[in-house]
């Protein structure tokens, strides 16, 4: 996968390790380049995403999608790895003050 194989995709990630363990968060992945996220609740995406101008994404193999994004908002870096023949997530939440592993698992809502 690169950009543009994300691009106009959703996916709905969720983190069993990490800060967030427990949370489900919506991404959805636009043309432009630009991602928005926003936690999603009972399977229903809450609130207005949160949207952060650039994401980058690499094709580490035929299965694994690597992407990465700054919220400027929060100074969090979210960096994952996204398996798609097992449906896992690998990655990490960083700031300059705080470095979290983190992972679970995705499934594409679009």
């Amino acid at each position: 996968m690169s950009n543009a194989s994300l691009a106009g995709r959703t996916f709905h990630w969720t983190f069993t390790e990490g800060p967030t363990k427990g949370s489900t968060y919506e991404h959805a992945f636009a043309d432009d380049g630009s991602v928005g996220f926003r936690k999603v609740e009972d399977g229903a995406p809450t609130g207005d995403p949160t949207r952060v101008i650039e994401y980058a994404s690499f094709a580490v193999s035929a299965d694994v999608t690597l992407v990465s994004y700054l919220a400027k908002e929060s100074g969090y870096t979210l960096t994952m790895a996204m398996n798609a023949a097992t449906g896992k997530l690998y990655g990490f939440a960083s700031n300059d003050k705080e470095w979290y592993p983190v992972s679970g698992t995705f499934e594409s809502v679009k």
